[in-house]
């Protein structure tokens, strides 16, 4: 079957997972690296504590606020190619039941940081401006998956990194002023994420909406034909979504609680660099998820889908791991103040990283089976496979951050190992119930060494030793990963 065979549909571009995912991987690293600087110009600008309670409300509300997406854009993700022309109709039919969900979720999520933080009444216009900001980003999604759908994920990679530009430009803009105001650090923040909603309505507008209107709601599948069958099919996606920010957010949640915000601080600035490489999986399972979808009921053509998306993960694993170790080893100390990285508010930032650096690739081995299970034909599989790894990283995260929690070096240490663990039952419990262990049978050499060569090398980074050279013998992984990029036969 050819990955890149045209749409059943009279517009849109071909869909072609090389070609997508590059487009979303570069977008989102240039986003990351802008936003990277955007975190660089804050802990320059703002006092720990003004930093700390600005990441905070920001996590509070985009937690709180993912509900609000009720999963609508993953199934127009899913099911757009099918067909093109009702894309344009279907984001305005999500806009009109978002709307009505929107307004109790707005009054939980500003009772839920009237509890956090303490002094929230002195921080309530930095507290307004975090929420809008958290509603602009949601209310972009269903353009984004709209053009991603229809083929044109260059377009999507567009917004984002327009969104990025403004924010950070509104950033330095006032560093050059020596503005070290927090409310007006977050105006510019929501200015640029209101950049990036209209570019991404804009643009399609002008790609999406249709010259007819003979389509109907059917043509792009069976639950578009009303909106209470919309809802029920859109139901295990949207409970999915309001918990899964907790997957990459429990331990920072509970450094803050039992550790203070600036352990908090010091955890997320480890954390924006790990997260800045979950762009990658991100991106591949984005543009994997419209090829599972059209091909979910044929499981031979799907299963070959899942062989070449690994054969890729596989080989963007070494360049991942010696990138950004060998990159944040030397950015970190430069970019943020030195209490982030020289011990003195617990351990250095940099050695955080290269723990979490295992997690990212579990992450990234996770992607094929964790994408079969949203293109699946249950869709409650991945509600209960988010849930399950909440628990598991919930439970873990009190057990390791708790026991060590009076030591902030090594309460740091535990949250960074309790994410990792995560990660490692994210891949074990997807590849499980997406049923993919014969695939994983099929292929255990290269699992096995994967994973153990990429927790030596990280553990090599971490101390300084010549163990990480080991994780050299990964680059073997490579071409395969390059053959998959090019291939167009899945």
């Amino acid at each position: 079957m050819n990955m890149s065979e045209p749409v059943a549909n009279e517009t849109g571009r071909d869909l072609n997972m090389g070609r997508d995912s590059g487009w979303l991987i570069g977008a989102d690293i240039f986003a990351v690296f802008l936003a990277l600087i955007g975190q660089v110009v804050l802990t320059r600008a703002l006092i720990t504590e003004d930093y700390g309670i600005f990441i905070i409300a920001l996590d509070v509300f985009a937690t709180t606020f993912l509900i609000i997406d009720l999963g609508l854009p993953t199934i127009l993700t899913r099911d757009g190619a099918n067909c093109v022309n009702k894309i344009w109709d279907a984001i305005w039919r999500i806009y009109r039941i978002q709307f009505i969900c929107m307004i109790p979720f707005v009054a939980i999520a500003l009772f839920g940081v009237t509890i956090i933080l303490d002094d929230w009444i002195s921080y309530l216009p930095v507290i307004v401006t975090c929420m809008l900001v958290a509603l602009a980003h949601i209310f972009s999604y269903a353009p984004r998956s709209g053009l991603r759908a229809a083929g044109y994920a260059w377009m999507e990679a567009c917004t984002k990194v327009i969104e990025r530009l403004v924010a950070v430009a509104g950033y330095l803009a006032l560093f050059y002023l020596d503005s070290s105001s927090v409310e007006s650090y977050a105006i510019a923040f929501l200015i640029g994420a209101l950049a990036g909603l209209l570019s991404a309505i804009l643009l399609a507008r002008s790609t999406l909406k249709p010259n007819s209107n003979n389509y109907q709601w059917q043509d792009l599948d069976d639950c578009w034909i009303d909106n209470k069958s919309l809802i029920l099919q859109s139901l295990p996606f949207a409970i999915t979504l309001g918990i899964l920010p907790y997957v990459i957010r429990i331990e920072k949640f509970i450094v803050a609680g039992t550790m203070g915000v600036d352990s908090a601080a010091l955890f997320h600035v480890a954390q924006i660099a790990w997260l800045a490489g979950l762009v990658v999986p991100q991106a591949l399972r984005a543009a994997l998820l419209p090829i599972l979808g059209k091909r979910r009921s044929d499981e031979r053509k799907f299963l070959a889908s899942i062989e070449k998306s690994l054969d890729l993960c596989f080989g963007i694993l070494p360049i991942g791991l010696f990138g950004g170790a060998l990159l944040i080893q030397f950015l970190l100390p430069m970019a943020f103040p030195e209490q982030y990285t020289d011990g003195s508010i617990g351990p250095s930032a940099v050695e955080l990283f290269m723990i979490l650096l295992i997690g990212w690739c579990l992450t990234l081995l996770a992607t094929p089976s964790y994408t079969a299970l949203q293109a699946g034909e249950k869709p409650w599989k991945f509600t209960l496979f988010i849930g399950f790894v909440v628990i598991f990283g919930t439970i873990i995260g009190f057990l390791l951050i708790g026991s060590m929690a009076n030591s902030p070096t090594w309460g740091l240490y535990a949250a960074a190992i309790a994410s990792t663990l995560s990660s490692g039952f994210l891949l074990l419990s997807s590849i499980h119930l997406a049923k993919l262990w014969v695939i994983v049978r099929q292929r255990k050499t290269d699992f096995f060494a994967a994973v153990t060569l990429a927790s030596i090398t990280c553990f090599g980074f971490a101390t300084n030793s010549l163990l990480a050279m080991s994780g050299l013998v990964l680059f073997m992984f490579v071409p395969r990963g390059w053959r998959a990029i090019l291939a167009t036969d899945y």
